[in-house]
């Protein structure tokens, strides 16, 4: 993939989060100062050279800088950029840099995002820490100096510092952080500091390694899977086939008598092996005997309730955006377009499947996870295991992937470890709790299915004059911890993209029909923007198609009031060479914008399509403006990996029902984007000194629309169902 320089390139956060965290029951404490008379740096027990002035900075005798990372890492490259922007702030040597996971502790780790709740998601880990970080770095580089200045007996201001090392130019002296540690340690936390320049960076923006990947490759990198502990047991969980049934009895006799079985126990969401092993845990489970109740259970099937969403579309619904009259609007039009979108549920798939590690004890539950919701899992945690929450502790490990998976409000699989350690008799036995693949597949909480209904006016002069879109799925946010944030039978997630729609149109009616069903579901990488900036892009499309306008073209005169939306559309469109004429049979160019979590991405696709109708994406250019790049190499490659997993989403992945029954298994049935089918992808970072946004999440959105657009710009043939048409598939 082509990754140029920063210099080689030229809607709001939603607030449920926030509101998330004000429910929990761990209070934040502003700032993030280890606090108690006197206010001074405090050394690690036994460790009285160890400098760690606040919460996110420890500095070593041998020069070594520890930082405190309050965001999980499940390869986003959150540790790489919490790490860079301390280090820059503290002038710290790259090399002698390192990172490691804070403890579950919403007093001194919350996510600003979130209000009082630690945790990472929605792309928030740059955004929330930027300042933190950077305050917490100058405070400590302040501490180091004064320590020099002190030895020396010079001015603070007759010193500078380079990559971990103090100098003072006119005695030539010098000492490296580490010499100064101890020194420091002593002295007063300052309440002040000046921060640096952007002029002045030298790791923010620039290509620093990412701190994961030797672990990664030499195999050291800890993962909830790699946890080994003494007389650790290993369990595997029998659910229920349909959604919403219960264990109604089970024999446990054929499962126990299974080589290496030693307990069958029944919790709240079906019944667990535990075993001595991976194996025996899993040939016990397919010995289990379950005898289900499935009276309250949902039976349907997709295609049904498809169906029935679109004969809501039909329905008045609740409004989530009105401007002018897109009603009067549309019927006065010359010309009217119309069109549907049809998405399915998806599953979050990520590489490693779902688990953790509990040890359960009468007064302490201690876990191991890949966590990405730390104060929920811990409050439900404790709630499962009959504890306070000041008695659950989390140590969390890398996680092979998420796209929010983890992050849920119910912790099922934390929740579902710590009540099989305490079926089992909670005798601080270590239990780790695996989910299969198949686990994974069958497991719900999927990105919810939508049907998308759009119509749009022109007038005389082909201008476009008014747009009404009625959305019809289930709410995310509806019946748990984010019920608050449904307000007027809104939930906000099921319209972003939509009712915040970039485009400058005179009237826009938006509405949504929210369903109700068994299916549980949860936000998916780029949450509503994952289906709205499909529909919004895709239509789009179609009615620049219908004013005979070019829709490159079409789109940049609707943002002259978006300067930075239309930035990244025209630089996209410029590496694309989108005005260098039309492309060779067969052969089609598509292009997207979209906005989540502030960030700007534009996405320009080009396809092949063959004489059997089968597509292949062969080039992506991508434009993106994420504020300050503070990691260049980590934003090509979340915007690459979005890209992908975007592609194999809208190409080939759904889950259906049958009767209530998932059909899909395993990546043979639930087709995910394979390394040959990656296209060629460059990635263009506009320069910006606006502060940093998220990076995690927003590529995703783009990539469908804009292949979907050049698939008919080869073909004549738009995409309204997804995914793709099977002879639309290599």
């Amino acid at each position: 993939m082509i990754r140029p320089s920063p210099a080689a390139a030229s809607s709001t956060r939603r607030d449920f989060l926030k509101t998330a965290g004000s429910a929990t029951a761990v209070a934040l404490t502003i700032g993030f100062e280890w606090l108690g008379p006197p206010r001074r740096a405090m050394a690690a027990v036994g460790s009285p050279a160890v400098f760690a002035p606040n919460a996110f900075l420890r500095v070593g005798a041998d020069g070594s800088v520890t930082v405190i990372a309050k965001h999980v890492e499940m390869g986003q490259g959150a540790h790489t950029g919490i790490a860079t922007v301390l280090a820059e702030e503290l002038d710290a040597d790259w090399k002698q840099v390192r990172v490691e996971s804070a403890p579950a502790n919403a007093k001194l780790y919350a996510n600003l995002a979130f209000g009082t709740m630690q945790g990472t998601g929605g792309s928030s880990a740059m955004a929330n820490s930027w300042s933190q970080l950077r305050e917490a770095g100058a405070k400590g580089r302040a501490m180091l100096l004064a320590a020099a200045a002190q030895e020396w007996k010079v001015p603070v201001s007759d010193l500078t510092v380079d990559k971990g090392v103090v100098y003072h130019a006119g005695s030539k002296r010098q000492a490296a952080f580490g010499a100064l540690a101890s020194r420091a340690a002593a002295l007063p936390v300052p309440d002040n500091v000046t921060l640096k320049d952007p002029q002045d960076f030298k790791l923010i923006g620039h290509q620093c390694p990412r701190l994961d990947v030797p672990s990664k490759v030499d195999g050291s990198a800890q993962f909830t899977l790699d946890v080994a502990l003494p007389g650790m047991l290993v369990a595997l969980l029998k659910r229920p086939p349909l959604f919403g049934a219960t264990v109604k009895s089970f024999d446990p006799n054929a499962a126990s008598a299974v080589p290496g079985v030693v307990k069958v126990v029944q919790v709240p969401r079906g019944v667990a092996v535990v075993a001595k092993s991976f194996w025996a845990a899993k040939q016990g489970r397919d010995a289990l005997s379950v005898d289900w109740d499935d009276s309250h259970a949902e039976k349907r099937s997709t295609s049904q309730m498809m169906n029935e969403y679109r004969q809501l579309a039909e329905r008045p619904a609740a409004s989530a955006l009105k401007v002018g009259d897109a009603a009067a609007a549309i019927k006065s039009a010359t010309h009217t377009v119309a069109a549907s979108y049809e998405f399915p549920y998806l599953a979050h798939a990520p590489m490693e499947p779902l688990d953790a590690v509990v040890k359960l004890t009468a007064g302490s539950c201690e876990i191991w996870a890949g966590d990405q919701f730390q104060t929920v899992d811990q409050g439900n945690a404790a709630k499962a295991a009959g504890l306070e929450p000041q008695q659950v502790s989390i140590h969390t490990l890398f996680a092979g992937g998420s796209f929010g998976r983890r992050a849920n409000v119910g912790s099922d699989y934390i929740v579902e470890a710590v009540s099989i350690a305490k079926a089992y008799g909670a005798d601080g036995t270590p239990i780790k709790l695996q989910w299969t693949r198949e686990d994974d597949i069958h497991g719900g909480l999927y990105r919810p299915m939508y049907f998308h209904k759009l119509e749009a006016g022109l007038n005389e002069r082909k201008e476009l004059v008014g747009w009404r879109h009625v959305i019809v799925g289930q709410s995310i946010m509806a019946g748990g911890l984010f019920e608050v944030m449904v307000k007027d039978g809104i939930d906000p997630t099921s319209v972003e993209g939509a009712s915040t729609i970039a485009y400058k149109i005179p009237n826009i009616d938006v509405e949504l029909s929210t369903t109700k069903n068994a299916v549980p579901v949860l936000w998916w990488r780029v949450v509503g923007s994952s289906h709205t900036t499909f529909a919004v892009e895709a239509f789009i499309d179609e009615v620049a198609h219908a004013a005979g306008k070019d829709p490159f073209a079409f789109r940049r005169d609707l943002l002259e009031h978006e300067p930075r939306m239309k930035a990244v559309l025209e630089l996209a469109a410029d590496k694309a060479g989108w005005n260098n004429g039309p492309m060779p049979k067969g052969k089609g160019r598509g292009i997207a914008v979209g906005e989540a979590f502030k960030t700007f991405v534009a996405q320009v696709a080009e396809v092949s399509v063959d004489d059997r109708g089968r597509v292949t994406v062969d080039r992506v250019v991508c434009a993106v403006d994420c504020g300050i790049p503070i990691n260049p190499d980590v934003i090509a490659a979340q915007m690459e990996g979005g890209i992908g997993f975007g592609l194999g989403a809208v190409m080939y992945s759904a889950i259906t029902l049958q009767d209530g029954r998932v059909e899909q298994d395993n990546f043979n049935s639930y087709r995910v984007l394979r390394m040959n089918e990656m296209p060629k992808i460059e990635v263009h970072i506009i320069p910006s000194g606006e502060a940093p946004t998220g990076v995690g999440e927003p590529g995703v959105a783009p990539i469908g629309p804009a292949v979907a657009n050049a698939i008919f710009a080869a073909t004549g043939t738009r995409v309204h169902v997804l995914p793709f048409p099977k002879s639309n598939q290599v």
